[in-house]
């Protein structure tokens, strides 16, 4: 079992700058409808914030660290967050494309809700992670390492588990289970007994084996 994140905000200020700064500390803020396409701001800090309904179209977030931070409907599309730090994070009903989560940590995360086209997690850490009513079409978990994640009632849509390691990952409650590579890399995973005999064709033909119906 996943362990979740405790959020507890405390009374935040509102964030009254025009931009955001690279390697910039902003601590017990929240961000309202704010416009960050396109801005850079490599390395910086949020402690103890929430992030509504911000735009982070191609915004350039490489090595930024979210803790104790809730992300409330962001959307945008082409965000890098490659080598991000994210822990003790929720991030609910987000609207995101082709976010860029390379080499990056994820520690006592929640993703709830929301729909995410293209996340690339190559290379990433998760732990402790849940994805719960989300949908995440073509995902790519690439040599990323998971431990104790979660998928519930959420749609993994061609998703790619290529060179991956798991450990305690549970898809049982997935609401969809399409694993476009990585089948033999579930070692480490629990799957239900429907989802197995979905699975089959795609196993039988990892190791080889035709499917055909009996000659007459």
């Amino acid at each position: 079992m996943a362990r979740l994140p405790d959020v507890r905000l405390p009374p935040l200020r509102p964030y009254g700058g025009s931009g955001l700064e690279p390697e910039g500390d902003y601590d017990g803020l929240e961000f309202i409808e704010a416009d960050f396409v396109g801005q850079r701001a490599r390395g910086a800090r949020f402690m103890d914030c929430r992030l509504r309904r911000c735009a982070l179209d191609e915004a350039r977030f490489g090595r930024v660290r979210f803790t104790d931070c809730v992300l409330d409907g962001v959307r945008g599309v082409g965000t890098d967050l490659a080598e991000a730090t994210l822990r003790d994070v929720e991030l609910t009903d987000a609207r995101l494309g082709g976010v860029q989560l390379h080499g990056a940590t994820l520690e006592r995360v929640v993703v709830r809700g929301g729909k995410i086209d293209y996340l690339n997690l190559r290379k990433a850490t998760l732990k402790d992670v849940t994805f719960e009513g989300c949908v995440l079409s073509e995902a790519d978990f690439g040599a990323a390492t998971l431990e104790r994640v979660v998928f519930r009632d959420c749609a993994l849509r061609r998703v790619d588990f290529s060179a991956a390691r798991m450990k305690d990952v549970d898809l049982r409650a997935a609401a969809e289970l399409d694993i476009a590579r990585g089948v033999d890399r579930l070692s480490g995973a629990v799957i239900s007994p429907a989802q197995l005999l979905d699975l089959a064709p795609v196993f039988a033909a990892q190791i080889g084996v035709r499917v055909e119906p009996p000659t007459d």
